[in-house]
Order: C-alpha cells, then sequence, then structure tokens
C-alpha cells in the first residue's frame, strides 16, 4: 500500500513539474533546490526525487554530481538537430499511419484538427497550449504509425522535450492558424490513404516550424 501511494505522489509530482517546465514557469537552465521544492510543494523527499528522476529520464532535467540538478537548456544547435530528428521521424510516421491507421483513429484525428482550428481562431492567431497525450496532433499521428519503435523514441524519450520547445518559441511565432491548416492537409493526405503525400507535407509542416523557430533565435540574439 505504501509503494502504491508514494508512486501515486511521485507521479502527480512528476506531472505538475513537467507542465510547469514545459510552459516555462520553471526556466530553462534554473537550478531544481530539493530541499526548497520539498517544503514548496509539501511532498517527502522520496517522492520528489522520484518525480525528478523521471524528468531527467524525459530529458527535461539534467543532473550533475556536485552540482545538482537544472532544468534542461538546449542550445540553438541542439534544437535544431532535435526539429531535424522531428523532420525525418514524423515525417515516416504519417507515411505509416496513412497505411495502417484505422477509421477509428481517422475520426479522431479529424476531431483534434476542427478542435485546433476553433481554438487558434478563437484566439486570434496567437499560438495556444496543446494538451499531451491524445489531444496532441503530432502524437496522435505517431500512435497510428503502429509502429513501437517510432512511438517509443517520439512518444515518451523525446516528447515532453519536444513539446516545451514547441510551447515555449509557438507563443511567439503567432503561426498557429497557418499550422492548423498545415495539420488539415496532413490529415487529408492521411485519410486518403495517401502515404508519400502525407510524409512530404508533414516534413514540410516541421520544416516551416524549424525555421520559423530559427527566425526567432536570430532575432533575439
Amino acid at each position: 500500500m505504501t509503494n502504491t501511494s508514494v508512486t501515486t505522489i511521485a507521479e502527480k509530482i512528476f506531472e505538475n513539474l513537467c507542465t510547469a517546465i514545459v510552459k516555462g514557469e520553471m526556466p530553462a537552465g534554473s537550478k531544481i533546490s530539493e530541499p526548497e521544492l520539498s517544503m514548496q510543494l509539501k511532498v517527502s523527499r522520496a517522492s520528489l526525487r522520484d518525480a525528478i528522476g523521471r524528468l531527467e529520464a524525459c530529458r527535461l532535467v539534467t543532473r550533475k554530481a556536485n552540482i545538482g540538478a537544472r532544468v534542461v537548456s538546449l542550445s540553438k544547435h541542439q534544437l535544431i538537430e532535435i526539429y531535424q530528428v522531428r523532420e525525418a521521424l514524423e515525417g515516416m510516421a504519417a507515411r505509416l499511419a496513412a497505411q495502417n491507421c484505422t477509421d477509428q483513429e481517422i475520426r479522431k484525428l479529424r476531431q483534434l484538427v476542427e478542435h485546433h482550428t476553433r481554438e487558434a481562431n478563437t484566439i486570434d492567431g496567437a499560438s495556444y497550449f496543446q494538451q499531451t497525450g491524445d489531444l496532441d496532433f503530432h502524437f496522435h499521428i505517431v500512435q497510428s504509425s503502429h509502429n513501437e519503435h517510432l512511438i517509443n523514441l517520439l512518444c515518451h524519450d523525446l516528447y515532453h522535450l519536444m513539446q516545451m520547445y514547441r510551447y515555449q518559441y509557438g507563443r511567439a511565432s503567432h503561426r498557429s492558424v497557418a499550422a492548423t491548416e498545415e495539420h488539415r492537409y496532413v490529415m487529408n493526405a492521411i485519410a486518403e490513404g495517401d502515404g508519400e503525400m502525407a510524409e512530404l507535407l508533414m516534413r514540410n509542416h516541421i520544416r516551416k516550424s524549424r525555421q520559423n523557430i530559427e527566425q526567432l533565435l536570430e532575432a533575439q540574439s
């Protein structure tokens, strides 16, 4: 019973800290003080340490001997590398989704696109936060590829890190309306079973996001 309770508490701490890091409420590069955070959250050091370990596994936190844990801080070069990986692997996922997805998965994808389109239009083009899991367009397509290796890479290993940069840089890009239209084109190709077109459109979609982020980074330097 005790282990289950600790696991449940650690899971909630992980989710809360993950959201705070993704949204930038815990800034990139900031030090994580276990004693202070434990007191602030009113949780045990053991549960907090377990949650931080999970954040480290998700690459949202780095830990070094004699330094401690910090929120990840990527260089421009590292960030661009992540987008290059996304372009290749999510393009492949879109092609496989066109070949392998079920009718139910296509219906779910249509619902996601319609929801995101309404959200983007409602907030007048400003970027909005796509929720995790099945409510995320990219996550759903990767799941619909039915390729376990792609799912592990993109929905587990790199997912939260990619989400962090999509959220934080996307907020300043004002690209949400254009991005949701690109989502619609990808969705239509998948629904039509056109894997080649789905891959081409997905790669182009992510390439535009990367180019947009490069411009933002250049403006900030």
